[in-house]
Formats: structure tokens, C-alpha cells, sequence
């Protein structure tokens, strides 16, 4: 017997996922030092290093809205609350993108499939990132 969609829906966290564990753990080897869960930054980013003012979310496709917006895909229960629950996600990332930028942070988003694949290179792309703010800022 198999665990009902609830069930599953349950087991997922917000914080601490696999995915945030897998890119962390690529930055420190790298030698990036970060805060994570930043309640004080706008969006609650699950990585931020505030010095150079760089907010990270890494984010499952399903909730974040990768697959409905390429593809239009939605689970075929409970249809009509799983599309406005996307739909209003993806507003909401919108929304703080357009925040934090206007307050000067740079922000990147990380699908979860990206960072499985190759967290390095996602590392990689942070730290080209802080490369570029400390040339302009003479740090």
C-alpha cells in the first residue's frame, strides 16, 4: 500500500533540505562561510552571505512551479488548489526577487535537480558572484 499524497506532503521540510544540505556543504569546502535561513532578510533565503549581500533559495521543482510553467503539469487530485498553491509560489518568488534586488542584494535561485546534479558548479557560480562584488568594492 502506498502513502497517500498528504502523507508524503507532510514529510516535506522547509528547511534543512537535501538539496540546501547538498550546496552548503560544496560552498564550505570551497571556503564560502554563509548564514542559513536568514529571517531577517526578505524571502528568508535558505543561504545568505551577507556581506557581499548575496541571497541563495534553492528550490524544489514542484513547489517553486519549474514543471506548471514549462509544461503546465499539476497532479491530476485536487487540481484547482495545487494551481493556485503554485501560481501564488511563483508570485511570491517574483515578488521578493523584485524586493531584494531593490535593496541591492543579488539573488540566485538553484533548482533542486541542478544542485543534485553538480552542486560544484553551483558553487562555482557563487563564488563568481563574491569574485565580482569584492573587484567592484575593493574588498
Amino acid at each position: 500500500m502506498g502513502i497517500t499524497r498528504s502523507e508524503n506532503m507532510r514529510r516535506i521540510k522547509s528547511k534543512d533540505t537535501s538539496i540546501e544540505k547538498l550546496l552548503r556543504k560544496a560552498l564550505w569546502v570551497k571556503g564560502v562561510r554563509y548564514r542559513k535561513n536568514c529571517k531577517d532578510i526578505t524571502g528568508i533565503p535558505d543561504i545568505c552571505i551577507k556581506k557581499y549581500k548575496i541571497a541563495i533559495f534553492c528550490d524544489s521543482e514542484f513547489f517553486h512551479g519549474k514543471y506548471y510553467l514549462e509544461q503546465g503539469r499539476i497532479p491530476k487530485t485536487n487540481r484547482e488548489y495545487w494551481e493556485n498553491k503554485i501560481k501564488k509560489n511563483i508570485e511570491r518568488d517574483r515578488d521578493v526577487n523584485k524586493t531584494l534586488k531593490e535593496n541591492g542584494w543579488t539573488v540566485l535561485r538553484f533548482w533542486g535537480k541542478e544542485i543534485k546534479k553538480d552542486p560544484d558548479k553551483c558553487a562555482e557560480k557563487i563564488l563568481n558572484i563574491i569574485q565580482e562584488k569584492k573587484k567592484v568594492n575593493n574588498i
